[in-house]
């Protein structure tokens, strides 16, 4: 950022230099708060998504209007029509037979309410985007991010229809491997949100480029992203319904039949025995990750940011860990799955959290120009 002759205007360089950096955090807190508002917007599209799930009301809506479908029906003749157009799939013909027209709806709101979020999302981050890109507060490094992330948000909504899609014909619920995609996405989405407002708010500078840390802080978040698609193969296949004890699974720690379909890698996506233990793997692994983190952290950075951080990431990931167990002993009781989910969208924002940490506030080098 360059100032030209701050006597022009009537003031010393530094003086021109300090009202810059004012302005610049006058900027950067706009922004800060513009995503913090659209991390919670996900985080409660997140949670409605996950109950849309749960209670099996992701089918209701059977065709994909992105405009008109914003309004629900109006009138009992508009009800009737859905209703009828809901009958027409499997999952009514083999499961929901002879369900009233108040049942109906019952299911059809979260799936409404779920995709009404999904469109808030895109005008919550779209339309302010345009308003702070126009009026000069988006610096030039993160403008390709964020058009990135609304595009990524805008593709996310093709994922979603080719979700629904799949459980229109030949199924009665949706693919998890689509699922799975669907919920990623998100969660990347949701991550790079508060990558950049972690980037634009103030870090200490106590070992911000500690390679070591950073290094380990990105395999923290890869393999937290990694149990949450786990977690959605789990939920596609409702392999959390089944094998509800802990520790051990079907009587044994390492239990029987997990290679049993051919080829023997398709388990891992569609045996729901199988994909349920990956995933208490998957959770042992973040657990024992976690620890060691903290421990390190708390022997070559005693009293640092990134120590402190480091214990507070694991203190979630043992809640998340209790919760996770708790839902498979309770055959996943809806509120208790919600938490469950809820608490991985926390833990994997203070991962993001932690790994920028490492790296630094976006760096703004302002020089001054006088001239004679």
């Amino acid at each position: 950022m360059s100032l030209n002759t701050a006597a022009l205007a009537g003031k010393s360089p530094e003086a021109a230099l300090e009202n810059t950096l004012a302005k610049q955090d006058r900027n950067r807190r706009m922004l800060r708060i513009w995503l913090g508002v659209v991390i919670f917007t996900l985080f409660c599209l997140v949670l409605v998504g996950g109950a849309t799930r749960l209670t099996e009301s992701g089918l209701s809506i059977t065709e994909w209007k992105p405009i008109h479908g914003a309004i629900p029906p109006l009138s009992v003749e508009e009800w009737q029509e859905e209703f009828e157009l809901y009958k027409r799939i499997p999952q009514y013909q083999e499961i929901n037979k002879g369900m009233s027209l108040d049942e109906f709806k019952m299911i059809f709101w979260w799936e409404w309410a779920h995709r009404l979020l999904a469109r808030g999302i895109g005008i919550i981050f779209a339309l302010p985007l345009a308003f702070f890109w126009i009026t000069g507060r988006v610096e030039k490094r993160i403008r390709l991010p964020l058009v990135g992330l609304l595009a990524l948000g805008g593709f996310q909504g093709f994922i979603g229809w080719w979700m629904v899609s799949s459980g229109l014909v030949n199924r009665t619920d949706v693919s998890q491997y689509r699922l799975a995609t669907h919920l990623t996405i998100a969660c990347l989405i949701f991550a790079g949100c508060m990558w950049i407002m972690r980037g634009l708010s103030h870090h200490s500078s106590d070992a911000v480029g500690e390679k070591k840390g950073r290094t380990f802080a990105a395999v923290l978040f890869c393999l937290c992203l990694f149990q949450i698609y786990l977690g959605a193969l789990v939920a596609g296949l409702n392999a959390g319904l089944s094998y509800n004890t802990w520790p051990l699974m079907d009587g044994a720690v390492v239990p029987a039949d997990l290679f049993m379909q051919q080829p023997w890698w398709i388990n891992l996506f569609e045996n729901p025995k199988t994909v349920q233990f990956i995933h208490r793997l998957g959770a042992y692994t973040l657990f024992a990750a976690a620890l060691w983190n903290m421990i390190r952290m708390c022997r070559e950075m005693p009293g640092s940011p990134h120590t402190r951080r480091s214990i507070l990431l694991f203190v979630l990931v043992s809640m998340q860990a209790a919760l996770g167990i708790i839902t498979l002993l309770m055959h996943v009781d809806i509120h208790v799955a919600l938490a469950h989910q809820g608490m991985a969208l926390v833990v994997l924002g203070f991962v993001t959290a932690h790994w920028r940490g490492f790296i630094g506030e976006y760096s703004a080098p302002v020089t001054v120009e006088v001239r004679d």
